[in-house]
């Protein structure tokens, strides 16, 4: 068998192992009895140890030599081998021992996390949690030696291929600048004029969670191919053709549900229109997670936060509550849905506020990495970057520190994709709608067809193919802009858009 069709084959057996450990991840957090919390970790450190050895099998690496030898292979198989050898040099850096050993230290580190977030028991969870840390320390490291990169780049480099904290630093800096004085710059204005009004609830679980699955259906999710549950943290998984979305409810509050399925909804999509003849290879894989942080961020905010969205949305709305009057008016809705408040939670946060939440995720996680900071500090450092950046101190470690999943999973270096995916988004959403000057009516019709389609073309179907910037570059005509996302702040929030 020719090299590359042999490599392929291989590739395709590691996505299978790789979907199998998604679905149990999935199950892990949505569904699976605390009991079983133990038996699980050993199932998936095993599998785990056993995808590794398939990445990392020695026969890859002559065969990536013999792939790139040959003749007559397209676009999609050269970009393949690119990324097959991205994946196999990284991933042999790492012994099997220490990836087994980080899945079973994640694996009891999230199920403490659960009960400690709920307790706001920092202490609880701190021996743990030091292990992950020194477990993603050393992964870094040997990592990094073999990429020629500090610790901290190296982890990046798996969710932010070619990513580098120098460019995150400047951009971060420059939007630490001019967050604080804008943000307060939008209270000002707010407080100028009569607030909107709330919605009076409780707001049932069920009709929430129709009300979510239909907007689900409307911007175009494939059913046949995923589904919605709940869970602690908000998040999108599952496995190729098979993505599983979750969200979290509120009685009080139903737009924080709806808004959450609205952004795993942006992901999902992106993971359900990659290139299905290339899915399970490593270049029909999603490009980078800005780039997925950008579909989610785009959907909910660029898009489900829009007046034309909302305008379609409120009948909806008040016909799944059985709302009425003023406060379900679309108008006050809009005024709901892009209302700007100094809030401690990540997930909750408005445009303007929640790159300052990143920020201060990523300032930490690279002090952690880089062992700038004993780990016991973090709640003090926490609350002391809460104050600088959005000037309130948490109550409590449930709503500081211990609030997401990501480094008792294991995320780090995951932060900062967050704010580049905002960006990105922001870059995207205006080049779709340059190139497509319909989508704002027809997203006022519920009808998200053009812009997905746009989406389909740009970004979800070309996989891995093209480097990130490169995407970027393609699709809207320059790499990533910061300035992009600071103008449409500006049109959303400025005091010109306060007017209305």
């Amino acid at each position: 068998m020719p090299a590359y069709a042999d490599l392929a084959v291989h590739f395709a057996r590691a996505a299978a192992l790789a979907n199998s450990i998604g679905i149990l991840q999935w199950d892990s957090d949505t569904m699976m009895p605390k009991g079983a919390a133990e038996t699980r970790a050993e199932s998936l450190a095993l599998l785990r140890v056993l995808h590794h050895g398939m990445v990392c099998d020695p026969k890859v690496g002559d065969l990536i030599a013999g792939a790139e030898a040959e003749s007559g292979l397209g676009d999609w198989e050269r970009a393949n081998i690119r990324e097959i050898r991205r994946l196999w040099t990284v991933q042999t850096a790492v012994p099997a021992d220490l990836v087994e050993a980080s899945s079973r230290s994640v694996s009891r580190c999230e199920m403490a996390w659960r009960t400690a977030r709920a307790e706001a028991d920092f202490p609880a969870l701190l021996p743990l949690l030091a292990e992950v840390l020194s477990l993603q320390r050393q992964i870094g490291a040997v990592k990094g030696e073999k990429l020629g990169l500090s610790p901290y780049d190296a982890l990046l480099n798996d969710y932010e291929p070619g990513g580098r904290s120098a460019r995150i630093d400047a951009l971060f800096d420059d939007l630490a600048a001019f967050l604080p004085g804008f943000t307060n710059e939008v209270l000002e204005a707010q407080e100028r004029r009569p607030a909107p009004l709330p919605l009076q609830g409780p707001f049932a679980v069920e009709a929430q969670r129709a009300l979510g699955l239909e907007m689900m259906k409307v911007v175009g999710f494939d059913f046949a191919r995923g589904r919605l549950d709940v869970s602690t943290h908000p998040f999108c998984g599952g496995a190729d053709n098979d993505v599983r979305i979750t969200t979290r409810y509120d009685e009080a509050d139903f737009a924080k549900a709806l808004m959450g399925v609205m952004h795993e909804t942006g992901h999902a999509l992106y993971e359900q229109g990659r290139p299905q003849a290339m899915v399970h290879q490593p270049v029909g894989q999603a490009r980078s997670m800005s780039v997925h942080e950008s579909q989610s961020l785009l959907m909910e905010m660029q898009a489900c936060r829009s007046r034309e969205f909302l305008a379609f949305a409120a009948p909806r709305m008040r016909a799944a509550f059985g709302g009425a009057g003023p406060a379900w008016e679309a108008d006050n809705l809009y005024r709901l849905y892009t209302r700007v408040e100094r809030g401690f939670i990540r997930v909750d946060a408005d445009e303007v506020t929640y790159p300052a939440h990143v920020i201060l995720r990523y300032r930490l996680e690279k002090a952690l990495i880089g062992d700038q900071m004993p780990l016991a500090e973090l709640p003090a450092a926490w609350n002391a970057g809460m104050r600088d950046l959005l000037g309130i101190t948490p109550p409590d470690d449930r709503v500081g520190c211990l609030q997401d999943i990501h480094w008792p999973s294991g995320g780090w270096g995951y932060f900062p994709t967050y704010t580049l995916g905002a960006m990105t988004a922001a870059q995207l959403f205006d080049a779709a709608r340059r190139a497509v000057p319909e989508i704002p009516a027809a997203i006022a019709r519920g009808d998200f067809a053009p812009l997905l389609s746009w989406l389909r073309v740009n970004v979800h179907g070309q996989g891995s193919l093209l480097e990130t910037d490169d995407l970027l570059t393609r699709a809207t005509g320059r790499p990533l802009d910061a300035s992009v996302f600071k103008a449409h702040l500006l049109r959303r929030y400025g005091s010109e858009a306060a007017a209305h």
